[in-house]
């Protein structure tokens, strides 16, 4: 029974993981002042976030191993305040600040010696966390949000839960859920081939494509259309109905850049 219920519990906080944004603020050792610079820096992050899909901002202090609990507690904690004393001097209103708190001190693994210094800087900062509520499903005419019974050559069908993380072709639980969907009906209207194709948003005009932090390759539209080729095959849809490519950056829906970060299904047979 005990886990039973731990197993819901784990499934509930999956399907509804809210999406986030997070920037962080490092400090000097024992410090709890920030540049002008870091300043800017934190305030641009939270002006370029559509302010319309901000639900909530959570701040949360931390500092390195070095020094006791107490005091580390009550510096991770100043931390967080001075964070949030310059976002509200910069306009940003308080009562979406819903968390400020210190956590104190990041404890090292016994066995990590490598780099030891660079870790515990890394250690030493404020993690601003912004909730963002649900993207609004879009509606353009010629795209779909699911399979349909009858499609015509060229439809488009845009999967609202099918957005990848910057910079990545890694698809979420979330993406896989909806995949798992999208397989069942494809068993279902056997006669429907389709292209797979990639896209990716926020690179320069002169570079088409983005680099997939994972194979550190310029090739991350072509990667994300792969995954989801991939996945579906794993679902056993036959591959002789499948095709994926990568468009980079060329195809932007125009509805804000998280919207690019995309893979949709496009009818080639019917």
């Amino acid at each position: 029974m005990r886990f039973l219920q731990l197993l819901l519990l784990f499934t509930f906080g999956f399907l509804h993981a809210q999406e986030e944004a997070v920037h962080s603020v490092y400090f000097d050792f024992d410090k709890s002042t920030i540049s002008e610079k870091q300043g800017e820096e934190l305030i641009s992050f939270i002006k370029k976030t559509d302010s319309t899909r901000i639900e909530s901002i959570e701040i949360f202090g931390y500092t390195d191993d070095v020094g006791k609990e107490a005091y580390n507690f009550k510096l991770s904690t100043k931390r967080a305040s001075v964070i949030q004393t310059k976002m509200i001097e910069s306009g940003i209103k308080n009562k979406i600040i819903v968390t400020i708190e210190g956590k104190g001190r990041i404890l090292i693994d016994d066995d990590i010696v490598e780099n030891l210094p660079e870790k515990r800087s890394k250690n030493r900062r404020v993690d601003i966390v912004i909730n963002l509520k649900p993207l609004p499903k879009i509606e353009i005419p010629g795209f779909y949000n699911s399979i349909q019974k009858n499609h015509i050559v060229g439809d488009h069908i845009y999967l609202d839960n099918i957005l990848f993380d910057r910079g990545s072709s890694k698809l979420t639980f979330k993406a896989k859920t909806e995949l798992d969907k999208v397989a069942k009906l494809l068993h279902k209207y056997k006669n429907l081939h389709f292209e797979i194709q990639g896209h990716v948003c926020c690179t320069p005009p002169y570079q088409k494509e983005a680099i997939d932090k994972e194979t550190r390759k310029r090739a991350l539209s072509t990667n994300r259309a792969e995954s989801v080729f991939k996945y579906l095959a794993f679902k056993k849809i036959p591959k002789n109905r499948m095709t994926f490519k990568g468009y980079g950056n060329t195809v932007p829906l125009g509805k804000g850049a998280e919207y690019d970060r995309r893979v949709e299904l496009v009818i080639t047979k019917i």
